[in-house]
């Protein structure tokens, strides 16, 4: 079996018993529903104890629990630029608005990255009269470049200067 196949079949289950991802995610449990409804797709790993959990929910064979603990090959599947429309919108929103965001980050932290490992993802449905809003906040450690071989004096990493 391959882990495409692992991941249509907990798609079938899931169409098969009508389960919601909020239901799949509560009976899991254990770290955030982003993380793990990706782990079921393929994209991220689960802890043992979680795929054992997820597991015994989808009524899965050792080897494919085993599966779900396994470091995956992250970002295949879709194509870049990606031709979903959603995912799309995500590529636009970095395309058009990262040059700013670099720019901001840079000034407020120093020379470095916001972490995409270190990184909490919260999405929340805002009413509105007008259409229902998705609100996304994103929380990335920063990690300053390192200045390899600075000498006495030179800041060694890339934080931000007084």
């Amino acid at each position: 079996m391959k882990r495409d196949d692992l991941t249509e079949k907990i798609l079938d289950i899931k169409r098969e018993k009508g389960w919601t991802w909020k239901y799949i995610t509560d009976e899991i449990g254990g770290m955030s529903p982003v993380l793990v409804v990706g782990a079921l797709l393929g994209q991220q790993k689960l802890v043992k104890p979680l795929a054992k959990a997820a597991a015994d929910l989808f009524g899965l064979t050792e080897l494919e629990e085993k599966m779900l603990n396994e470091v995956p090959m992250r970002g295949q599947g879709t194509p870049m630029p990606p031709t979903d429309p959603l995912i799309y919108r995500f590529y636009e929103l970095v395309m058009v608005n990262a040059p700013a965001w670099k720019a901001l980050i840079e000034e407020e932290f120093g020379d470095g990255i916001m972490s995409a490992i270190d990184f909490d993802f919260e999405m929340e449905r805002l009413a509105d009269p007008k259409g229902d809003r998705v609100a996304i906040k994103m929380s990335g450690k920063f990690l300053p470049y390192k200045y390899y071989g600075a000498e006495q004096g030179i800041p060694p990493l890339g934080l931000k200067e007084d």
